[in-house]
C-alpha cells in the first residue's frame, strides 16, 4: 500500500479521496488554488500545497506543476478524482513517466475510450451493441445528410471528443442539418479543441443506464450493477439511483457482461463506467466509457456494500479483487441528489456568496458527501456542485421518502441551491412510479421550478413573519407592521424549509 497520495482535485471529491486514504492508513497531500485556501479539503489533508491562482487552467489543470509537487513532497501516487485531469491520457502518461502511480486506468485505456468515435469502433469490434450511426467524424454537411437519410430522421450530432452535452444537437429534418452541424462543430471546438462531429440515430424516449466496472491488474474484470441516470437537464445528470426500475436481473447480467467485454477490449484497469441508452423495448446501446470515478458512485457503494474509492487505491497498489461476480448483488435502493449553487426558480442561474448557515440532515440511511461548510465562499471559478445528498433504504418508495425527509432537514443559508427542485422531483407522481426517460425532466421542468404559493409555503411564510416580530419584541423594540411577504424570498419554494428548520430550532411547531 502507498504511504502518501497526492489528491489532484478539490471540493467534495477531494474530501472523499482523503477520507478513503485515512481509513487505509495512507497520508494525503491536498493541492489548492488561492480561492480554496480555506476549503475543507485543504484542512483535512495531512499536507497542503498552493498550486496557483483561482482559474483552473492556472492551478488544478497544470499537470506538470502537480507532478512536481507530488515528487517534492514524497507522494508515490496521484488520485485525480473526477473532472479536471482525470480523463487526460497525457497526464496519466506523464505521471507514469515521472515514476509515480496514476490511480486510474492506463493512459492507453483512456485514449481508447476518450474519443466517442474511437470508443464506438472498439465497441463494435468487441461485439458490443451501439446506437446505429457512423464511427468517424463527418467531413461536411453533405456526408452528414447522407448518413442521416440512411438511418432516418431524427438523428443526433455528437462531438467526438465531447461530453456534458457540448457539441450535441438533435436534428429532426434535412433542412436543419447543415446549420446544426456548423453550430455543433463551433461548440465542440470551443469546448474540446476538436471540431469532429459524428452522426447517430436519435433514440426517442430512452433511459440513461450505466454499468459500474472494476478491474484489477491481474485480469479480473467485474461489474457492480447499474445506475439509473435519466433525470437530466441539458444532458447533465441531476439525480441518480441504483438499481433501476427498468432493469431485471437477467437484463442486469446481460448489460453487465457487455460492459465487462468493452472494458476488456480497452485493456481497462481500475474503476470505470460504461454508459448505455435503454429503450422501451429493453434494447440497450453502448454510448461511451467514463474512465474515472463517477460523481454518482455513492449509490453503487451503498447497494453493493463496497468502497469504490478505496478499491481504486488498492487496485493501483497491485491488490487482487477478493470477490467474484456472484458476490455482487444489489441490496436495497439508493438515491443521490446533486446539491448545486444554482437557482431553480431563475433558470438555474449560478448563485454566489457565502454560506452563512449550514444544517446537515442525519438519521438512518443518510449520507452527505459535501465540500462546503458554514463560512465557505462560493464563486464562479468552478463547477456549481456543492455536495451530494445520498440515501439508502430497503425499497425505492422508502428511499424516496427518506430523501424527502433529508432534503427537508437540509438548510443552506446565504446562497440559492437546487434543494427545492429535488424536493419537487421526490413529490412528482411520474418520478415516484419510475416512469422517466432522458427527456422527462426537460418536459416537466416548468412545473418543477415554477414559484409556489401552496399551503405549506404560506404557513412557513407566516412563521417567518412571526419570527421577525418575535426577534423585534425580544430586542425591546416595537415590532413594525409585517410587510406582505408574497414577493419576498420567504415565499419562494427553496427558502421555507430553512425557516421551518429555524422555527424548529426555536421550539415552534410548523403544522
Amino acid at each position: 500500500m502507498f504511504k502518501k497520495v497526492l489528491v489532484a482535485n478539490r471540493g467534495e471529491i477531494a474530501l472523499r479521496v482523503i477520507r478513503a486514504c485515512q481509513e487505509l492508513g495512507v497520508k494525503t497531500v491536498a493541492v489548492y488554488s488561492e480561492a480554496d485556501a480555506s476549503a475543507p479539503h485543504v484542512r483535512e489533508a495531512d499536507e497542503a500545497v498552493l498550486v496557483g491562482p483561482p482559474p483552473s487552467n492556472q492551478s488544478y489543470l497544470v499537470g506538470e506543476r502537480l507532478i512536481e509537487v507530488a515528487k517534492r513532497v514524497g507522494a508515490e501516487a496521484i488520485h485525480p478524482g473526477y473532472g479536471f485531469l482525470s480523463e487526460r491520457a497525457w497526464f496519466a502518461r506523464a505521471v507514469r513517466e515521472a515514476g509515480l502511480v496514476f490511480i486510474g486506468p492506463p493512459a492507453e485505456a483512456i485514449e481508447a475510450m476518450g474519443s466517442k468515435t474511437a470508443a464506438r469502433q472498439l465497441a463494435i469490434a468487441a461485439g458490443v451493441p451501439v446506437v446505429p450511426g457512423n464511427a468517424e467524424g463527418v467531413k461536411d454537411a453533405d456526408e452528414a445528410i447522407a448518413i442521416a437519410e440512411a438511418y432516418g430522421f431524427p438523428v443526433l450530432l455528437k462531438a467526438a471528443a465531447g461530453g456534458g452535452g457540448k457539441g450535441m444537437r438533435v436534428v429532426r429534418q434535412r433542412a436543419e442539418l447543415a446549420d446544426a452541424l456548423a453550430s455543433a462543430r463551433r461548440e465542440a471546438l470551443n469546448a474540446f479543441g476538436d471540431d469532429a462531429v459524428y452522426v447517430e440515430k436519435y433514440i426517442e424516449g430512452p433511459r440513461h443506464v450505466e454499468i459500474q466496472v472494476l478491474a484489477d491488474q491481474h485480469g479480473n474484470v467485474l461489474h457492480l450493477g447499474e445506475r439509473e441516470c435519466s433525470v437530466q437537464r441539458r444532458h447533465q445528470k441531476m439525480i441518480e439511483e441504483a438499481p433501476s426500475v427498468a432493469v431485471t436481473p437477467d437484463l442486469r447480467a446481460r448489460m453487465g457482461a457487455t460492459a465487462v467485454a468493452a472494458a476488456k477490449a480497452a485493456g481497462y484497469v481500475n474503476a470505470g463506467t460504461c454508459e448505455f441508452l435503454l429503450d422501451r423495448d429493453g434494447q440497450y446501446y453502448f454510448l461511451e466509457m467514463n474512465t474515472r470515478i463517477q460523481v454518482e458512485h455513492p449509490v453503487t457503494e451503498l447497494v453493493m456494500g463496497i468502497d469504490l474509492v478505496q478499491w481504486q487505491i488498492r487496485v493501483a497498489a497491485g491488490e487482487v479483487l477478493p470477490f467474484d461476480q456472484r458476490d455482487l448483488v444489489p441490496r436495497g435502493w439508493a438515491i443521490e441528489c446533486r446539491i448545486t449553487s444554482e437557482d431553480p426558480s431563475n433558470g438555474f442561474l449560478p448563485s454566489t456568496g457565502r454560506v452563512e448557515y449550514l444544517h446537515l440532515p442525519s438519521g438512518p440511511g443518510v449520507r452527505w458527501d459535501g465540500g462546503i461548510e458554514a463560512g465557505s465562499d462560493v464563486g464562479l471559478h468552478y463547477d456549481p456542485m456543492l455536495a451530494k445528498l445520498i440515501v439508502h433504504a430497503p425499497t425505492r418508495p422508502l428511499a424516496i421518502a427518506r430523501m424527502r425527509r433529508a432534503l427537508h432537514e437540509l438548510t443552506i443559508d446565504g446562497i440559492e441551491t437546487s434543494r427545492s427542485f429535488h424536493l419537487r422531483v421526490m413529490d412528482d407522481p411520474e418520478f415516484q412510479s419510475g416512469d422517466i426517460s432522458i427527456q422527462w425532466l426537460e418536459q416537466r421542468l416548468g412545473s418543477l421550478t415554477a414559484p409556489t404559493t401552496d399551503r405549506e409555503t404560506l404557513t412557513l411564510a407566516a412563521i417567518a413573519a412571526a419570527l421577525v416580530a418575535h426577534e423585534e419584541r425580544t430586542a425591546g423594540r416595537v415590532a413594525p407592521a409585517v410587510e406582505n411577504l408574497s414577493g419576498s424570498a420567504a415565499m419562494r419554494a427553496e427558502v421555507p424549509s430553512g425557516w421551518a428548520a429555524h422555527a424548529r430550532r426555536e421550539g415552534l411547531r410548523t403544522s
